[in-house]
């Protein structure tokens, strides 16, 4: 009976253990089941909602274009002896880019000093012999006739050292037309001409300057955007956004300078120009840009980033996060959009935090935690 007894106590203890291992098993899966079904925390993006007022853009193609271009003459004639400038390199205002031969130049220039000293020792003479024969004059020794004559040379021998001197400035001026300078900050094409060449004045093209810094963006609106340019430009300096096809970074900050005068009739459009000081020469003459020009200014709206706006069958809608870190779907309504911004005409006050990126992962009450980035 003992024997039995203790049998059975054995088999209680067995069959204890095994329901304690079985409920320690159950519990354990149940905590994970549980910890599965536990929402995690989505990360997500977020941006502010604001309220303010909205610049509208109109983006056209344009090209750049020389703020001036100098084709550079000679204003002599003579042979070019040579040339002082880089083909497609940067000269400055005032320096000499060639020289004509100023043999013969300088020669008319001695010349013409030689006629002025000439005439110049003459009217001192006939000035010396009038200063002399006036006293004589009044005593009878020299007749009227005679002393006319003195007086007349005197004023011959004047008038031609004025034109003595106008010949050798003329002179001068041409001998110093032999040395050609840039008349501004420019880039210089390839010569016309090579040294050796005979050239005539004010015919013969040396070079071509581009007065590139500041640089022209030359492009046309559609004459039903006119309105709101002009009003922009009333208001004051308006600002051009410039991006270069292919090219990375921010767009370049250019501002309007000139609005044509005409529409033309052929496309019904106006041609405007933008000033950008390009002295990073970012841009060179010819080269395709796109602009983007403010046209119509939205006063007091609410706007977000298009990255924002979701679509479902019932319209379009945005995740404000709340603060208690979980997401509400909020429908709205949207209007007009510009610079990456879109303007939110219901559903949205300002001020609220929607989420630009992760909302593939969302639905309404979904708990985020927002990050960086």
């Amino acid at each position: 009976m003992q024997r039995n007894s203790w049998k059975k106590i054995l088999l209680a203890v067995v069959a204890l253990a095994i329901v304690g291992v079985a409920l320690r098993g159950w519990k354990g899966s149940h905590e994970k089941a549980h910890a599965a079904r536990a929402p995690a925390e989505v990360p997500v993006k977020v941006a502010l909602a604001t309220r303010g007022d909205l610049d509208l853009a109109l983006k056209v193609i344009g090209r750049a274009e020389a703020y001036s271009t100098v084709t550079v003459q000679s204003r002599v004639n003579g042979q070019l002896q040579s040339l002082a400038f880089v083909p497609g390199g940067r000269v400055k205002a005032g320096q000499a880019i060639a020289r004509i031969d100023p043999s013969l130049l300088q020669a008319q220039l001695d010349q013409a000093r030689g006629e002025l000293a000439k005439d110049q020792a003459q009217l001192t003479n006939a000035q010396a012999v009038l200063v002399r024969y006036t006293p004589l004059l009044a005593k009878g020794y020299v007749s009227k006739t005679d002393y006319d004559n003195y007086k007349a040379n005197v004023g011959v021998y004047a008038a031609s050292v004025k034109a003595d001197k106008a010949a050798v400035e003329m002179a001068q001026t041409q001998l110093g037309y032999a040395r050609i300078v840039a008349p501004v900050d420019s880039i210089a094409g390839a010569p016309l001409v090579y040294p050796g060449a005979q050239v005539s004045a004010n015919s013969t093209d040396l070079v071509v300057l581009n007065q590139v810094r500041p640089i022209y963006l030359t492009f046309a609106v559609p004459e039903s955007a006119l309105d709101g340019v002009r009003a922009a430009y009333a208001r004051g300096k308006v600002a051009v956004g410039v991006s270069v096809p292919g090219a990375k970074g921010a767009p370049l900050a250019a501002t309007l300078d000139f609005i044509n005068n005409a529409v033309d009739t052929s496309t019904g459009t106006i041609q405007l120009k933008a000033e950008y000081p390009n002295a990073d020469d970012r841009l060179t003459p010819g080269q395709f840009v796109q602009v983007s020009l403010p046209t119509t200014r939205l006063a007091n709206v609410v706007t977000v980033p298009v990255e924002a706006l979701q679509n479902s069958p019932d319209g379009s809608f945005v995740f404000v996060v709340g603060a208690d870190g979980r997401v509400q779907q909020r429908m709205v309504a949207t209007g007009q959009g510009s610079g990456g911004r879109l303007v939110i005409s219901k559903g949205l006050d300002g001020g609220e935090q929607v989420v630009t990126d992760g909302q593939m992962l969302l639905t309404n009450g979904t708990r985020v935690k927002v990050v960086k980035g």
